[in-house]
């Protein structure tokens, strides 16, 4: 997949509902270089899926089918090819954000479910400044945070986030060490919040408070995983409900995510 197929991409998730816009469809191929690939049948681009590595870890993501031709067994095989792919590469993890229905698919291809996140959405309520979250940290600092909760070295993604997103990223800080940060970027239906992660429990509200006070009125994704009792009693407390469940599913070696610490995550994209 190159910058050519960008139509292709954003006709494709156009039909699915998803949230990316082209400005992430660009930012995938950055970031997954080579690993992106289009599916052709009978010379027509009909599928994508795109791969990113994050050194012993990679993500798979945006599989997706032209509606006029599923069932053709296309996804499966963009799956097989970009497996292979990651294969060939040494990588040790491989993992995806699952709907239900795709489970079998996934399984098929030795992937195990590891927990269930909900996607919650809404319009955030609006919020006074809570005060105490400073914006643009210092990345060495979220970038350790991040690696604590997801065990993954995410630096190229965070990065390009932080290149792309600067007054978008929120930290709060005590004694001058990072405790929690938050991240959000626009989407096409809504804002997605996300990555968020948090030592504690009141870190954490209070970035959700300050998204509240940046983009109260304005409809939100966030995709908090389950087993984190108090991020998801957080989104609740602010009118957010779920809209569906996905299935964190990986193959390979286990990545041990601190649940604990993970309030959102980048979304089915990255993780």
């Amino acid at each position: 997949m190159t910058r050519d197929d960008l139509a292709l991409g954003m006709r494709l998730k156009t039909q699915a509902g998803w949230n990316q816009t082209e400005a992430d469809w660009r930012r995938y191929l950055r970031l997954g270089g080579n690993g992106s690939f289009v599916a052709e049948l009978d010379g027509a681009a009909v599928g994508t899926t795109v791969t990113f590595i994050f050194e012993s870890v990679a993500w798979v993501a945006m599989v997706l089918v032209d509606e006029a031709v599923r069932g053709r067994g296309i996804g499966t095989a963009l799956m097989q090819h970009a497996l292979a792919f990651l294969d060939g590469r040494g990588v040790k993890s491989v993992r995806l954000d699952a709907t239900a229905l795709g489970r079998p698919i996934y399984e098929k291809l030795g992937f195990v479910t590891e927990y269930q996140l909900a996607r919650y959405q809404g319009v955030l309520p609006a919020a006074a400044d809570p005060g105490g979250v400073v914006s643009l940290p210092r990345m060495i600092f979220v970038l350790r945070l991040d690696w604590e909760a997801t065990q993954t070295v995410r630096i190229p993604l965070l990065m390009r986030m932080r290149e792309e997103f600067e007054s978008a990223f929120r930290a709060v800080l005590r004694n001058g060490e990072l405790i929690a940060y938050l991240a959000s970027r626009p989407g096409a239906n809504a804002v997605q919040i996300g990555p968020c992660a948090a030592r504690e429990e009141s870190a954490g509200r209070l970035l959700l408070t300050d998204a509240c006070a940046r983009l109260g009125g304005q409809r939100v994704f966030i995709d908090v995983p389950l087993p984190n009792r108090a991020a998801v009693a957080a989104v609740e407390s602010m009118g957010l409900t779920a809209q569906r469940r996905l299935l964190r599913m990986g193959r390979g070696e286990p990545v041990r995510e601190n649940l604990e610490l993970l309030w959102a995550s980048s979304g089915p994209e990255k993780g």
